[in-house]
């Protein structure tokens, strides 16, 4: 027996009748596997600062709870791996910084 190997053959195989018409945008995707959690305007606002202290060092996901940031991802070399850590604890209403950056 051949076995469904994409998101539309699985559907045709296990749903009778489809709704073809909606299907999860990239975002939402990553939204369901990394867990979503709206921030209120002062982690907004501390995030939007952090995001500007670190520019493009790397590729690097910001993420903020009340006054704690985390920071994964991958940067050039290792001084940035010492430097981004740095910068972020520096900034204004942070109070710890879980980091979890590699070089890569």
């Amino acid at each position: 027996m051949d076995m469904p190997k994409t998101y539309d053959e699985i559907v045709r195989k296990t749903v009778p009748e489809p709704d073809s018409s909606f299907r999860p945008s990239p975002e939402q995707v990553k939204q369901a596997y990394e867990g979503f959690r709206a921030l209120d305007a002062d982690e907004q606002a501390l995030h939007d600062r952090v995001v500007a202290a670190i520019g493009g060092r790397g590729e690097i996901t910001v993420e903020i709870d009340h006054d704690r940031v985390v920071l994964r991802g991958r940067v050039r070399d290792a001084a940035d791996l010492r430097r981004i850590p740095e910068i972020v604890r520096r900034l204004d209403g942070v109070n710890a910084v879980d980091d979890q950056l590699v070089i890569g």
